[in-house]
């Protein structure tokens, strides 16, 4: 999305969806489960959610944006790269504990029901402007 020679509207339409997808079926599958597990921490999940919460504005900010490329643009496009970023770095934590105290068995269902609601979500067109919009204000 930083390419001048590529399709940056394009690129971020299919970011807006796997973005909103990924929170999304996340906090709807994956979360409430891991929850439930006394060794995995709940304050690292709550904490995954706010972090869903301003990857989501800051992408709603991008996607407000008029004009592609502009300064604005840059902006705000380098604010949700901070914002996933940082989010990718803490999730990995609230992995390792899943990873090490979450049966094997469970995992892989809960690895199917996110793939599920995922695909659900991107085939719904969560990355709209209209949808982000709704799950921002949410």
């Amino acid at each position: 999305m930083r390419s001048v020679e590529a399709d940056r509207a394009g690129a971020l339409k299919v970011l807006a969806g796997l973005l909103v997808a990924h929170g999304q079926a996340e906090e709807s599958e994956v979360y409430p489960a891991l929850k439930r597990f006394k060794k995995v921490d709940d304050d690292e999940v709550d904490q995954g959610v706010a972090e869903h919460a301003e990857g989501n504005e800051a992408l709603l900010a991008l996607l407000e944006v008029t004009e592609i490329g502009s300064q604005a643009w840059g902006e705000k496009l380098a604010r949700l790269v901070e914002a996933v970023s940082h989010h990718v770095d803490e999730e990995e934590t609230i992995l390792d504990g899943a990873r090490r105290d979450v049966p094997d068995a469970r995992r892989a269902e809960l690895g199917e029901a996110f793939t599920r609601q995922r695909e659900k979500y991107l085939a719904e067109d969560c990355g709209n402007i209209d949808h982000v919009r709704r799950v921002v204000r949410h």
